[in-house]
């Protein structure tokens, strides 16, 4: 999907999960923010990413399916919007399938963190970096966002010692 599916509200949402991904590049963690709306606009949850400590299933959005899973109906989840700073990778994408997730909104596409890290000359991870809609097919995505490629870009670059502009 593209941009033009995305509302003024779905910007402040994502807005808000790069907050929290500067955060988290601000704790030593990845750079990575998600947010949880209900059906009425209203922030549920919140997180960023904690993997500095060796655990690297401690993804924001992984969280989130974890919370939702306690905390809502399995309506309440269908019509839940998880917004967050990078797509979903495939053990998130997964959890929220399982869970029951609604829609999904995400910043910077999995592709783009790639060619980032392709023009850094550094490596791949060590998950295939597999689109949502290839992992859970029948989840809803909108994505990305190109008015704020440049700023996720920019904390992805801070992240690898990455000199701006670069």
């Amino acid at each position: 999907m593209t941009s033009a599916t995305l509302t003024a509200d779905d910007l402040s949402h994502l807005r808000r999960c790069i907050d929290l991904a500067r955060e988290a590049l601000e704790a030593g963690d990845e750079p990575f923010g998600s947010v949880l709306v209900d059906a009425d606009g209203r922030e549920l949850y919140a997180d960023r990413n904690r993997t500095a400590g060796g655990d690297q299933t401690r993804h924001p959005e992984f969280e989130i399916a974890r919370w939702a899973a306690v905390h809502l109906t399995p309506q309440q989840r269908a019509q839940a919007t998880v917004y967050t700073s990078g797509e979903h990778c495939p053990m998130c994408a997964a959890a929220h399938a399982w869970v029951g997730l609604g829609r999904i909104v995400y910043g910077a596409s999995s592709r783009q963190l790639t060619e980032w890290r392709r023009e850094w000359g550094l490596g791949e991870g060590p998950v295939a970096a597999l689109p949502i809609t290839t992992v859970a097919p029948a989840v809803a995505v909108a994505g990305p966002a190109p008015e704020l490629s440049e700023e996720i870009r920019a904390l992805h670059a801070r992240q690898n010692g990455i000199e701006p502009g670069n």
